[in-house]
This record gives C-alpha cells, structure tokens and sequence, in this order.
C-alpha cells in the first residue's frame, strides 16, 4: 500500500528539512509532494483574491486526486508583481475544501511562509490544519542579524535557528497544555479560537465552525 505517514518531532521545519520534503518523492515512492503557490498577481488587485483562493482550492483538490500525498502551501513568489494570500486564510480555505471533498485524510499540508513570527501565529496555522510550517523570513532574518553582530558572537548560525524553533515550539506546547491538549496531532485542526471582527459569511466559508461574536471586516477589507 502507498498509504504511510511521514513523522517529523517537531512542527517547525529549517529550510534544509522542507527541502526534504519537497524532494521526497525522488527517494521514498511512497510519497509524493506538490509546492502550490499562494501568491497571485498584483495587477489583479484587490478583487483577484477571492478567484485566487477558489483556484488554490481547486489545484489542491486536483493535486490530491492526481496521488500527491504532501502539499506544502508556499507564498516564496511573493514581490513587487505577486500578492500573497494571507498564510492563514489559504490554509483554512484548503483545509476546508479538502474536507468537504472528503480528502483532508488522505494529504498533509506544510506552510512554507515569510508570514508567523510569533507564538500565535504558529499556533493559528496548526489549528487550522498545518501540520507542518517553514517560517523562512523568520529564520532569514535571525541569520542576517546574526551576521551584522547584533545576536551574542558565541552563538553560531545553526544555533540561532535552533534556539528560535525551540523557543516556539515551547510556546506552542504552553499554549496546547492551557486547553487540555497533550499532542500536536489533537491540536492541528481542532480551531478551537472564536473569531473577533469577522463577518459571519466570510467566518463560514473559510474558517467553517468557527465562531463569531462581533462582526467587522469581510474579504474586501482583507485583501485591501
């Protein structure tokens, strides 16, 4: 059977691990990963965002379909001519389109995104379905102040990023205790957050189950 897992200890890949994983399928047959980008292009503006998730959604769909088993959700063409969908919408959005096509099972979804800095951020990405994430911009920027001089000297490079991903990966642990939770596995997709400033119908279709007290800014807003 090509059905098997792919374990990694920690959710926060170095950019050496999800290169890994991009190339895995050249090494294990049973595994097989598709980069989808989630960056459309900025002479689209504002009103592109909606088209632009529908057909992240789509190619997610179809990746899945055509026997991709690791899809990794990737905002790396972001610049002066692409706009990235938010990290977290499109991965809710993916997340819960597999869902409703009865697919979710059957991939798992990696963030590869200049976007989660902090604690929540990585946490907001788990509980909507990331089961790993790749903060790059985190990490490049750690590096570059690591080679201005403005982190201790006696701490190398590959220690800065080590300490960063164990710093986070604490916050997360701190955070899943708070609600009960003893493993990543219960917390990826459990969404257990309430929205606030959301519309209702914007909540629904995207972050499906989540609730919404106090309404405010829809799609238009966030992609403005």
């Amino acid at each position: 059977s090509r059905r098997k897992r792919l374990e990694v200890r920690q959710p926060i890949l170095t950019n050496g691990d999800l290169e890994k994983i991009r190339s895995i399928g050249h090494t294990e047959d049973r595994f097989d990963t598709k980069t989808i980008d989630i960056t459309y292009a900025s002479n689209e503006g504002a009103a592109g965002m909606q088209g632009a998730i529908d057909r992240l959604c789509e190619r997610a769909e179809a990746a899945v379909a055509g026997g991709y088993n690791i899809i990794i959700l990737s905002d790396r063409q972001l610049g002066p001519d692409r706009i990235a969908i938010p990290a977290l919408m499109a991965t809710a959005a993916v997340h819960h389109h597999l869902i409703r096509k009865g697919l979710r099972t059957s991939v798992g979804l990696v963030v590869e995104s200049g976007e989660p800095r902090e604690v929540h951020h990585f946490c907001c990405l788990a509980g909507y379905g990331a089961e790993a994430i790749n903060p790059y911009l985190a990490f490049d920027t750690l590096l570059d102040m690591h080679k201005r001089g403005e982190l201790p000297a006696e701490v190398d490079a590959n220690e800065v990023v080590s300490r960063y991903i164990k710093s986070i990966g604490k916050g997360i642990l701190k955070v899943m205790s708070k609600m009960g939770i003893s493993t990543y596995q219960s917390y990826c997709g459990a969404q257990i957050f309430d929205a606030i400033g959301l519309k209702t119908d914007f909540v629904q279709k995207y972050f499906t189950g989540t609730a919404t007290l106090i309404e405010g800014v829809g799609l238009e807003e966030i992609a403005a």
